[in-house]
């Protein structure tokens, strides 16, 4: 078997991550509701929604280790995915702007029925953000895809004054504790085998 693990996301960030700490993987996007549910708080929306990832695919995997995770930007409790358009875009850079936020990043690790999910916490605060660079930032595609509509590793990185906690729980998939569920796993960690 050439790839320890399934990684249930098409996310190009998330198997960067991964091969940064040498796991090869393959790839198999989980198409779940990604919708929040009533009254659900954005930790266990992130919780649950990583689990259904790794859930989705793991019959079609049997034995395999399929890895699933989930991010949210998070402000007062309020949930920001990804921006549905232009005008969800500049309502959500226009909260965030000059203010303290979370990203609450959860990875699940299943085999089979059995599963393990971990939760990374951190803050980020952004500078204050004139409109013109917000329609200039979104007028770049990079706010499309990402939650919150920012990427760390990207152009967003120019409106991020501060952070405390995982820089790769921010990008989508935190290092620490993926290596952490990988290794209780008993995958090979820094042998160079995996990759």
């Amino acid at each position: 078997m050439s790839h320890p693990i399934i990684l249930a996301s098409a996310s190009p960030r998330r198997q960067e991550l991964l091969k940064q700490i040498c796991i090869s993987c393959e790839v198999m996007p989980s198409q779940i509701d990604e919708h929040v549910h009533e009254d659900e708080h954005p930790l266990n929306y992130v919780r649950r929604i990583a689990a259904e990832k790794a859930m989705a695919i793991t019959p079609q995997a049997p034995g395999r280790l399929v890895l699933g995770a989930d991010t949210a930007v998070v402000r007062d409790s309020q949930i920001f995915g990804k921006p549905a358009d232009h005008d969800d875009f500049i309502d959500m850079f226009s909260q965030l702007s000059g203010q303290s936020h979370q990203v609450i990043s959860a990875v699940c690790l299943m085999r089979g029925q059995d599963g393990s999910i971990m939760v990374s916490v951190s803050d980020v605060e952004f500078r204050e953000i004139g409109e013109q660079e917000m329609q200039d930032y979104w007028a770049s595609g990079e706010p499309r895809d990402k939650a919150g509509g920012y990427g760390i590793q990207g152009l967003g990185a120019m409106f991020i004054k501060k952070i405390s906690g995982s820089y790769s729980g921010i990008m989508g998939l935190p290092l620490f504790e993926t290596a952490e569920l990988l290794r209780e796993a008993g995958v090979p960690l820094l042998s160079g085998k995996s990759a």
